[in-house]
């Protein structure tokens, strides 16, 4: 039967997407299982794409982006052809005044210091948690998950200034009273050199 095949790596582990009409599916699901069962093919769902995605520090456009974010707020200006002999769509917004900000909301990865805490998608950062309110907010968790792998929570959140900031602690004051302590880390969490996509 026709199929279209992705290798895609949005998990960052060797992955494949398979596209085919969909009365087939449940067929080739089967005979796709049934084959590969000697391999070690393993499927997995949307939660547990979510949490390998953010291990990588791999983006969802509108979850860790709005329409301010730059490339080089996610630390992605190698995917800009700055060097192209033309002008381009956006290259004239990427050399404003504003875009070029030191203090601009920047992607980073957070490890709280407890690892059994899960930080709150949306949580609002801060650096100081004994300033007096309003407590000025550095930025926001805008994606939180558990890590089996790590054993532990982390998160991926924008921070101001966050790329300079890498080590330094931050406090998410919770609703309840709580204070979360995380450590500013990089966004990549796993498999840093990205070596099992290619296994």
């Amino acid at each position: 039967m026709p199929a279209r095949v992705f290798r895609i790596s949005f998990t960052g582990e060797l992955t494949f997407e398979i596209n085919v009409q969909a009365n087939y599916a449940m067929h080739v699901w089967q005979t796709l299982f049934k084959h590969g069962e000697k391999y070690g093919l393993t499927p997995y769902g949307t939660e547990t794409m979510h949490v390998l995605r953010a291990e990588k520090g791999f983006i969802i456009v509108g979850q860790e982006t709005d329409g301010s974010v730059t490339p080089e707020d996610l630390g992605m200006q190698w995917c800009v052809g700055y060097d192209k002999p033309y002008s381009w769509i956006g290259k004239r917004a990427l050399t404003r005044s504003d875009t070029k900000r030191e203090n601009r909301k920047q992607l980073v990865g957070l490890r709280p210091k407890d690892p059994k805490v899960i930080l709150e998608e949306g949580a609002q950062i801060v650096l100081d948690p004994k300033h007096a309110i309003p407590m000025p907010m550095v930025g926001h968790v805008t994606s939180s998950y558990y890590s089996p792998i790590l054993d532990s929570g982390f998160a991926l959140a924008v921070v101001k200034g966050g790329h300079q900031k890498l080590g330094e602690t931050v406090y998410l004051p919770m609703a309840d009273g709580q204070t979360h302590e995380a450590e500013i880390v990089s966004t990549i969490f796993y498999d840093p050199k990205g070596e099992r996509q290619h296994v």
